[in-house]
């Protein structure tokens, strides 16, 4: 019931264009029906049995009266333009009833369409805004490519199944209604005995959907673990292929297709078996129908005549269709469901990164940065203890530790990518949390280890997220960046596309045109995530340039593993197991000789060319 709350709060927005479909569906449904009764009539004329019937008097209600004044202008027209004239007059009745049916069935679906199409589009952008809201951390827990499954693929599962299913569900109950009112008015005895039959197909196919929505979600969840191998696949293939892992990547891959193909052959299986079985129970409900009926007929009864009996049998019949519908149609909903639990699952997440109504807005850097005993946990397991330290307006402080020592964790807290589990960060004495975010993150530039590109031109990549787009100022953070002369070298300039991921580009340029992206944002707060770890010599003296150009008048908290890069910081920080173990200027540092620092600088000096590069903590 919870799930089909969430399902009608998207199609709230929308009730307009329900009321519509089911409005126009009724109408379409009193054609048809008026279509299906001119059947007797017709058998009527033709047979010769029509009955002589007076005129019936004045209005009234019932069944007699409307048998009798459609008796009565059967014979007029008989009467005056014969036979034959009289069945073409129904034949054309028909027609036209049947145009009637058929224009206002494409007015419903009509309407369904923007339900439909509305429904979803607004779907998959209350989770793309999820996703923007959601923390870094909950990324680390989920695999990407399930999240791109839920997005993608359980959207669509709810598009073809559940959605696919309105039209159905909005159209097919109203023409059962209405058909079985017209049945209970010509034998309410004979639609009372084939109702019995309802409930016992409705038992049977209800056993088999039963666990049809387990099965759905068990292949959803399935479809999300092999998007998760094929991104890391293509994220990794050249170390697949430098390492001759092919073979085993095929086989961790095939055994998760073939796990996923039997549950799907599963839920499609039953899903197939919805169809031929409703229409099974629905012939066996219509040849016990037909007999009791004959019965009725074949005694003579006056609650039935030979024609009545066929009119009610082809409206009978006609009901099954809708009937058989409903039934696919809850085989759908089911499959569909286990997609919206998935959904559900990201809409519902814990935004734990939120914003405070009087939030303060901040628009300048002027004093401190300040860490107060913080600590962090991901999940139970603890990062950073109790880590306490300043950065004044400014200064450069350098980050320095061994892999997984919590660096990079540490920079991450304080443009709020995650939140303090204890203590406090603060900027010129306002706790973070107390700030807008936007206003936040806009007084801070980010370059990191892996710079971020978008499959973008340079211009777009190098303005991102800026109001910004002067050529001129472009143009002006690539050259602080050493980015404009190979920027110029390309086909297009400016207007050159990088490439998914920049994957165009050397590493080093990369990381150059990120640096531009920062110069350009011009921050006055800077972070430097182990911004050159990953370069060769000759790029990494172009980046390192690139970079103390950046650093100029700005406040600059930089992560590094090469310490000779460090050597010009105004204090240093050395991080071990979550813990600030030392701190100072790098002479002071390297004065202690049993100190963490002067360990780590005595082994990086012993290495070749000292550029050994290893992951950020």
């Amino acid at each position: 019931m919870k799930r089909f709350r969430v399902l009608l709060s998207f199609i709230s927005p929308y009730k307009w264009f329900a009321g519509q479909n089911i409005l126009f569906n009724i109408l379409a449904a009193i054609f048809s029906l008026f279509t299906f009764s001119l059947i007797s009539p017709f058998l009527q004329i033709l047979f010769g049995v029509v009955p002589e019937t007076p005129h019936p008097g004045g209005f009234e209600f019932s069944k007699d009266w409307f048998t009798e004044m459609l008796n009565y202008y059967i014979n007029f027209y008989i009467d005056k333009i014969g036979p034959g004239a009289a069945l073409v007059g129904v034949c054309l009745l028909v027609i036209t009833a049947s145009l009637f049916r058929n224009v206002f069935v494409f007015a419903a679906n009509n309407a369904l369409a923007y339900l439909r199409s509305g429904t979803v589009r607004d779907m998959r952008k209350q989770l793309y805004d999820k996703v923007l809201r959601l923390p870094v951390s909950y990324f680390t827990e989920s695999r990407k490519g399930d999240v791109l499954t839920r997005i993608s693929n359980d959207v669509e599962e709810i598009q073809v199944s559940v959605m696919g299913s309105l039209i159905m569900l909005l159209r097919d109950p109203v023409t059962i209604i209405i058909f079985l009112v017209f049945l209970f008015v010509t034998s309410y005895k004979l639609t009372l005995f084939s109702l019995i039959l309802m409930p016992l197909s409705g038992w049977v196919i209800g056993r088999i959907g039963r666990n049809l929505r387990s099965k759905s979600f068990m292949g959803q969840e399935n479809l999300g673990k092999l998007l998760s191998v094929v991104e890391e696949t293509l994220g990794g293939l050249r170390i697949i292929k430098a390492f001759n892992a092919e073979e085993k990547m095929k086989k961790h891959f095939s055994g998760i297709n073939e796990f996923f193909t039997k549950i799907y052959r599963r839920v499609i299986r039953k899903r197939y078996l919805a169809s031929p079985l409703s229409e099974f129970l629905s012939t066996i409900a219509l040849m016990v129908v037909m007999y009791f009926g004959s019965v009725v007929v074949l005694r003579g009864s006056p609650e039935m005549t030979p024609d009545q009996l066929i009119v009610f049998l082809v409206v009978f019949s006609q009901i099954i269709p809708p009937a058989k519908n409903i039934t696919t149609s809850y085989f759908n909903v089911q499959k569909g469901m286990a997609s919206l639990e998935r959904i559900e699952y990201i809409l519902d997440a814990e935004e734990k990164i939120t914003e405070k109504e009087d939030a303060i807005p901040v628009k300048s850097f002027e004093r401190m940065i300040k860490y107060d005993n913080v600590s962090f946990a991901y999940n139970r397991d603890l990062v950073l203890k109790d880590i306490s330290f300043t950065v004044d307006k400014g200064q450069t402080v350098a980050i320095v530790g061994k892999s997984g020592s919590g660096k990079s964790t540490l920079v991450d807290l304080l443009p709020r990518f995650m939140d303090v589990d204890k203590g406090s960060i603060s900027i010129d004495g306002v706790d973070i949390r107390d700030i807008k975010l936007k206003d936040l993150r806009g007084i801070m530039g980010i370059v990191s280890q892996n710079p971020i590109l978008f499959n973008d031109n340079f211009r777009n990549n190098i303005a991102f997220g800026s109001d910004n787009n002067s050529q001129e100022d472009i143009e002006r953070a690539a050259r602080v960046a050493n980015a404009h002369e190979f920027i110029m070298e390309t086909p297009e300039g400016y207007d050159y596309n990088v490439g998914e991921g920049g994957n165009k580009l050397s590493g080093g340029q990369r990381q150059r045109i990120s640096i531009a992206r920062a110069v350009h944002a011009n921050p006055p707060i800077l972070i430097l995530d182990e911004a050159t770890s990953a370069l060769d010599t000759e790029s990494e003296r172009l980046v390192q340039d690139a970079i103390e150009k950046l650093m100029l008048n700005r406040t600059s908290i930089v992560i590094a593993h090469r310490l000779s890069t460090v050597q010009r910081a105004d204090r240093i920080i050395v991080i071990d197991e979550g813990r600030i173990v030392e701190q100072g200027s790098h002479s002071e540092l390297l004065s202690k000789k049993d100190g963490l620092y002067t360990r780590l600088h005595n082994m990086q000096m012993m290495e070749p060319n000292s550029a050994n590069p290893e992951n950020s903590g």
